[in-house]
């Protein structure tokens, strides 16, 4: 079966930086529902559309087909009063990211005695990155499955 709109595809991944230094690897496979249902990257996507298991590809993703260009906005200093007394860097809290009102995940970057400094930005924006994945399996998604967006058992969403 090939990749198409509306199926399952499994894959094994290695996410690299642009120096070529491994970031993440997965030890399992991994499944998303492909399509546009906004399970991986949209370049990453493409780069797969009509390929079947056993094929591989490597797509390099600048920072805005990633995870963004990092914003010094989102870098906040809060009164540490506003954190459990064992704050830590490396923390993450949820809390308010805009007027709109969205929540967003803030790491702790630095405690110090009376302030905490908090990154609204993912760990990985303003980073070129390269994915290298091969497709372990292809199947036809369940109606469930595309109801609900995204692929249930293994390898995927669990309810």
């Amino acid at each position: 079966m090939l990749i198409a709109k509306n199926t399952v595809v499994t894959l094994n991944f290695e996410l690299k930086d642009a120096q070529g230094e491994l970031i993440e690897k997965t030890d399992e496979p991994i499944a998303y529902l492909h399509g546009g249902h906004h399970g991986i990257f949209p370049l990453v996507e493409q780069a797969l559309d009509g390929k079947k298991a056993g094929d591989s590809c490597q797509v390099r993703l600048a920072p805005e087909d990633a995870f963004g260009q990092y914003d010094a906005e989102l870098v906040q200093v809060e009164t540490r009063d506003k954190f459990p007394p064992d704050v830590k860097v490396g923390m993450q809290f949820e809390g308010r990211g805009d007027q709109s009102g969205h929540s967003m995940v803030y790491t702790v970057t630095d405690v110090a005695a009376d302030k905490v400094v908090v990154d609204g930005n993912h760990p990985l924006a303003g980073q070129t990155l390269q994915f290298n994945c091969t497709v372990a399996e292809v199947r036809a998604a369940t109606e469930e499955e595309l109801s609900h967006g995204h692929v249930h058992g293994p390898h995927g969403h669990h309810h």
